[in-house]
């Protein structure tokens, strides 16, 4: 029986969720996923400026986790750069912070509650 997935912790959902080309005019053109915590992970270490370690902290996962996700992450945005293709965030395996616990203080990003 394999192991049952973790929830990452996530900070908040993306604004936008639709990322992609305006002068293409193939819109019917190969959609490529992203997991929101796939970008959670990418806002933290690309973003934010943080390291590994600190990102898997921040999320309640292992770092190797937080690497794996990392590497997909960025072939994705990379897939998505090079053949134009449009990205969408959606889905995975995530809890957003404060959902399961009583609030304790708030996010200096966001404003929303227990991001840390």
């Amino acid at each position: 029986m394999p192991r049952p997935r973790k929830c990452k912790k996530v900070c908040c959902l993306p604004e936008n969720n639709l990322f992609g080309p305006i002068n293409k005019r193939d819109i019917e053109s190969e959609i490529i996923p992203m997991t929101v915590d796939e970008y959670e992970t990418i806002r933290l270490i690309d973003l934010e400026g943080m390291t590994q370690e600190e990102c898997a902290e921040r999320m309640n996962v292992a770092r190797t986790t937080i690497q794996r996700i990392y590497i997909d992450a960025r072939k994705k945005l990379a897939t998505s750069l090079v053949y134009g293709n449009r990205l969408l965030i959606e889905g995975g395996d995530y809890e957003l912070c404060g959902e399961k616990e009583q609030p304790a203080f708030r996010c200096p990003r966001c404003h929303k509650r227990n991001c840390f």
